[in-house]
């Protein structure tokens, strides 16, 4: 039977945040009305009018017979870049996708203050660095399954199941075609000798993916090491930091730079974007993969996990497990110019016309346990 504390739930929220219903998803759990009011709900001018109606479908919603399957969503990643895979999973399993975008930091501050509360079942995020945080934050739990053993390989994901790489990046040197010659180049540690001295421009020290790089580099090289090289790139950068990964490339297409550091995605993006502008400075750099006979070329991934208060496990688990499918891993590379986790499925043909390289092994989980002496170095060799 309804509980009376439904109905006056239902009305808290629409007196204190002036809600109402109009859309009546008689299939979606209650729990799920209460915690994603925006989804389902715009202004009401009277709402004490709407009582018995509110209350009436608080019944319908929390009565067994009419709660759907669904898994709620946070992700960190722009709705276009996820929504049609979740569109896939909901067509082929019935499994209703509630899905919340926000920025990293305040998804995870969010499921850290709701706690036992929130309604989340799966957080989704890019980089290593923060699904670690979001580990260490006790907000993810471990969940083991042998399709994401299949499918995903130990490097890609948490050692004990925290959560799981879904896509991979790579952070190439990108450089200018006319100015630079391939030849010149060859590690990551070469772009702090003299030679590339006002050359080189790079995202600042807040940048997750700078950090990762220098958190992988201290995995390979040790603290003092790593600290020579950030202070010997710092004396050659052409500009202060400034801008994101596709400003970077920007840069250098336009002479301010003549070598960068960007995620793969990014230039790939550009080179398939509808704005000439960005295509035009695509075409004028090209992708150069460093350490071939050292380490490798720097990995991350972006990914996900099950969060630690989920109420639907199984489909959370199951939401994963679709995310690392052929299906799945083949949009991720032909969509979002990502390469596949999974290495049975070939990249996209913009990533294959860059050539093959050497990927980093160093498992992407230290890239999280290294982040703070990552961040403390940057600030020691003054990268700002």
């Amino acid at each position: 039977m309804f509980d009376q504390s439904g109905c006056w739930a239902i009305l808290y929220s629409a007196n204190e945040n002036n809600y109402h219903l109009t859309n009546n998803r008689a299939q979606m759990k209650f729990s799920t009305f209460i915690a994603f009011p925006e989804m389902f709900m715009p202004k009401l001018s009277k709402p004490h009018v709407l009582l018995p109606v509110l209350c009436l479908l608080a019944g319908l919603l929390t009565s067994p017979l009419l709660a759907a399957e669904e898994v709620n969503v946070y992700s960190a990643r722009k709705e276009d870049l996820i929504k049609p895979l979740l569109d896939d999973f909901s067509k082929q399993t019935g499994i209703t996708v509630n899905l919340v975008t926000g920025k990293e930091e305040a998804l995870l501050q969010r499921l850290q203050s709701e706690g036992a509360n929130t309604p989340a079942d799966v957080l989704l995020t890019s980089d290593a660095g923060r699904l670690a945080a979001a580990r260490q934050a006790g907000v993810l739990q471990a969940v083991q399954s042998a399709a994401l053993a299949k499918h995903i390989p130990a490097a890609y994901r948490d050692p004990e199941g925290y959560w799981y790489g879904l896509s991979v990046r790579a952070r190439p040197i990108i450089y200018a075609k006319d100015r630079v010659k391939s030849a010149q180049l060859s590690t990551y540690e070469d772009l702090a000798v003299p030679q590339w001295r006002d050359k080189i421009c790079v995202r600042s020290s807040d940048s997750i993916y700078n950090q990762s790089l220098v958190a992988g580099m201290i995995a390979h090289h040790g603290e003092a090491k790593t600290e020579a090289w950030a202070k010997g790139l710092v004396a050659n950068f052409a500009r202060p930091p400034k801008g994101g990964d596709r400003d970077q490339i920007k840069a250098v297409a336009a002479g301010e730079c003549d070598v960068t550091l960007a995620n793969t995605y990014y230039l790939g993006g550009m080179v398939n974007s509808p704005d000439p502008a960005e295509q035009a400075a695509a075409a004028k750099v090209a992708v150069f993969w460093p350490d071939a006979k050292t380490t490798g070329v720097h990995v991350n991934v972006s990914g996900a996990g099950v969060t630690a208060h989920t109420h639907n496990r199984d489909n959370a688990l199951k939401l994963l497990e679709f995310l690392a499918s052929d299906l799945a891993q083949r949009w991720y590379a032909d969509v979002n110019n990502e390469y596949p986790v999974n290495p049975a499925i070939p990249p996209s043909a913009t990533l294959e016309s860059w050539g093959t390289f050497k990927a980093d092994t160093l498992n992407v989980a230290k890239l999280g346990e290294l982040n703070a002496a990552a961040v403390r170095l940057m600030d020691r060799a003054g990268w700002k």
